[in-house]
């Protein structure tokens, strides 16, 4: 039976480690399709045999008349199911040429990292399975027809799987309508930047809460280090429950020095050991997640990143979209704003009996401050609407910070005001770009 984790102020908890496998098949486009064909596969023969069961149960009554019909609405759905067939791949098509039409413009208008969105889309995998299913049906559906015709020595009539080919045009024509309007959403960069900030709020709430004037307690000397023996890659994911179960069988503090998002390199310490030897490599094996790119899984800083990089490439002299960066503003005070009151920096996870057993690094506060401002802050200072919308979204997050969590929103105001004063050639134009304005100018 596997240990439950409990975390500082926290109910025990079952943590929820990323599969490697299971992020593979979610990035890629073959498995949703393969398993549809194959499943189609399954249900064809099912229906195959139910049809010829129909047939024989027919013929052993001698209802030859209600077999003659049958094979009427046969041949004329047979007509229908050709049609399908063709009408299949042209539908494939049109999805595929759309999907990449939406992930170029993606790419080029937002930021290459929002890509991800499109190839994790589970309603553009699944309208292309179902397409390519009902396509495989359709090809085995017609090698089901008998060349006779004569009642009594037919074997095989296929009504079942007609009507099953029916259903699934009804599904892929259902399915077709709501992928157009999801990828017409996700084009929308209102929609995209909406969903950068859900998957963002969903990795602040699976953060620990510490209980009131509890703290990361003083570790001591590191005793041993744990070296990265796998590839190189970014630090998706970190196994707390597997660390803690070696920490406590061992009895010591494990701190893991790099933080989720992190390139690490082989060879690299990744863990400090306090209080004892290092656990075995088999106790180790699968606790880190290392991959191409980062997640959301559990990496706070990652959508601050991205609604960064769009205000950053909406403020190119390519695009000059102001607007965009202002909405992109809107999520990052928003994010902020729900962090301002949480503890950061370090979080440390305890077993069953409270024993700390693991601490981990998070962003800090002055950091998240620095990655949703400092980098859109040198190129506002051309753009009145983006340096509004900052003082405004500054000015907010102070009234909501506590005391000391105030010096780099107020470090930030004042070289916004130092970029729009160098900036701006007249003094009215200056006074007009640090107004604060919510909407930016309105």
């Amino acid at each position: 039976m596997s240990d439950w984790l409990v975390t500082e102020g926290s109910r025990p908890r079952r943590p929820r480690p990323l599969s490697p496998f299971r992020e593979h098949l979610r990035d890629t486009f073959w498995f949703a399709p393969t398993a549809a064909m194959a499943g189609v596969l399954v249900v064809w023969l099912v229906a195959q045999e139910l049809d010829a069961a129909l047939v024989r149960s027919l013929r052993e009554h001698g209802d030859y008349e209600t077999l003659s019909e049958l094979l009427r609405f046969a041949d004329d759905a047979k007509s229908v199911v050709s049609a399908v067939g063709s009408a299949m791949m042209t539908f494939i098509g049109v999805v595929f040429s759309i999907s990449l039409v939406a992930v170029q413009m993606a790419s080029g208008q937002f930021t290459p990292r929002v890509v991800r969105l499109f190839v994790r889309s589970r309603i553009t995998k699944a309208t292309f399975a179902v397409f390519l299913a009902t396509f495989v049906l359709t090809l085995l559906v017609l090698t089901s027809y008998d060349s006779s015709t004569d009642p009594r020595v037919v074997t095989s009539v296929p009504l079942v799987q007609s009507v099953l080919t029916l259903v699934m045009v009804a599904l892929s024509l259902l399915l077709f309508v709501m992928y157009v309007n999801t990828t017409l959403r996700l084009m929308r960069i209102g929609h995209v930047i909406a969903r950068i900030a859900a998957e963002s709020f969903r990795v602040a709430a699976a953060m620990p809460v510490p209980a009131d004037g509890a703290g990361v307690p003083a570790l001591g000397p590191v005793t041993a280090w744990v070296a990265h023996d796998g590839t190189a890659g970014v630090l998706r994911d970190v196994h707390v429950a597997r660390l803690v179960r070696a920490a406590r069988k061992h009895g010591v503090v494990l701190r893991l020095i790099p933080r989720t998002g992190d390139f690490v390199v082989p060879g690299t310490p990744v863990l400090a050991v306090h209080g004892g030897q290092a656990p075995p490599r088999r106790a180790l094996r699968y606790a880190l997640s290392v991959g191409v790119e980062r997640t959301f899984h559990q990496d706070l800083g990652f959508g601050l990143r991205q609604l960064s990089d769009i205000a950053l490439r909406a403020l190119s002299p390519a695009v000059n979209d102001p607007t965009t960066a202002v909405q992109a503003l809107d999520r990052v005070v928003q994010l902020l704003a729900a962090l301002c009151r949480r503890p950061l920096d370090t979080v440390a996870h305890r077993d069953r009996r409270g024993a700390v057993r693991l601490v981990q690094a998070v962003p800090g506060w002055a950091e998240l401050v620095d990655l949703g401002f400092a980098e859109v802050r040198g190129c506002a200072a051309g753009s009145p609407q983006v340096s509004r919308r900052m003082l405004a979204g500054l000015d907010d997050l102070e009234r909501l910070a506590p005391p000391e969590r105030r010096e780099p929103l107020r470090r930030h105001r004042e070289l916004v005001r130092q970029a729009v004063e160098r900036t701006a050639p007249s003094p009215a134009d200056r006074a007009f770009a640090l107004r604060p304005d919510r909407q930016g100018i309105g």
